[in-house]
């Protein structure tokens, strides 16, 4: 492991097209891992990029060693997140203009166990604060437990997560597809859980 210091910035707007090829990279290669198995081409990752350079109050959480792009995080209101993360929430009463959507935090593989992972949280929290927001919420695909593909060693983050102050929410999902490594054939449609931090009215459970 290199000794150098993992870097930590925060890129908006504008800022963000710079990092497009790096972002999309890391995505690429991080979420071909277990649990997510993806699947990615990277004319598509600089298109899902982009949304993050347009939508206002938009945030990319940029981690740099030695000058390179090892790590990305990135979040923003949730009323500007795609249709298939809103939905839960519409679904059981909330307002989705309430809550602040933390997209990923992908992060190479040498540069893990470094505190990146905590500052990816700082900062987005940090940001939707600056903005006014009280209340923040993720969503991490589900696994069975028994699946092919899980590493022996592999590590589910709840215990991290939970540590940051979120719970889980087992009857707040969402359903997305996309190509995985162990589908040729085409998209899989996966289920994801949300995870939720916030002051009252908590999210109802449907």
């Amino acid at each position: 492991m290199s000794d150098e210091p993992i870097e930590i910035e925060r890129v908006k707007g504008e800022g963000v097209l710079a990092h497009l090829d790096d972002l999309a990279r890391l995505r690429i290669e991080v979420f071909r891992e277990f649990p997510y198995l993806y699947d990615g081409d990277r004319a598509a990752e600089r298109d899902y990029l982009r949304h993050y350079a347009a939508a206002e109050g938009a945030v990319v959480v940029v981690a740099k060693r030695a000058g390179e792009v090892v790590g990305v995080s990135t979040g923003l209101p949730l009323a500007a997140a795609d249709e298939a993360f809103r939905r839960p929430f519409e679904e059981a009463g909330e307002r989705v203009g309430d809550w602040f959507y933390f997209g990923e935090s992908v992060l190479r593989r040498d540069c893990r166990g470094r505190g990146a992972g905590h500052r990816f949280f700082d900062e987005r929290e940090a940001h939707a604060a600056t903005l006014g927001f009280r209340r923040t919420t993720f969503c991490a695909v589900v696994r069975e437990a028994g699946h092919p593909l899980r590493p022996p060693d592999h590590r589910p983050h709840d215990a991290f997560w939970a540590r940051r102050g979120y719970r889980r929410v087992p009857t707040l999902r969402a359903h997305l597809g996309w190509r995985q490594v162990d589908s040729p054939g085409g998209e899989v449609e996966n289920e994801l859980v949300f995870w939720v931090r916030g002051g009252a009215p908590q999210v109802r459970q449907m």
